[in-house]
């Protein structure tokens, strides 16, 4: 199976042959598609390491519970937006693929 991270970082290594330069999203000057992958990956785990601190905290007494279940639920919406962004981007692949040449 292709994971996203790996489908990403080949697509960022594809060269476009005529102009020689990397296709990027959005037009000349926008962010590559690895860039932004990398940076919702990067997010979503950094939300998760809130989710995480603000559990120990809690535990530890420093921390209310209503700032450990907003921490949580924060971490689960962001892992969820990754994952259905995933499968989106494994059909596209998939459906790319079928395509005849």
């Amino acid at each position: 199976m292709v994971s996203p991270l790996m489908a990403a970082r080949a697509y960022a290594q594809i060269q476009n042959p005529i102009t020689d330069e990397k296709p990027r999203l959005g037009g000349a000057g926008g962010p590559d598609f690895a860039s932004l992958v990398t940076s919702a990956v990067n997010d979503a785990v950094a939300g998760s390491r809130r989710a995480e601190t603000q559990m120990s905290a809690h535990a530890q007494g420093k921390a209310e519970l209503v700032d450990v279940v907003t921490a949580v639920a924060s971490a689960q919406a962001s892992l969820e937006t990754m994952m259905a962004v995933r499968d989106q981007v494994i059909a596209a692949y998939q459906e790319i693929m079928r395509m005849p040449i």
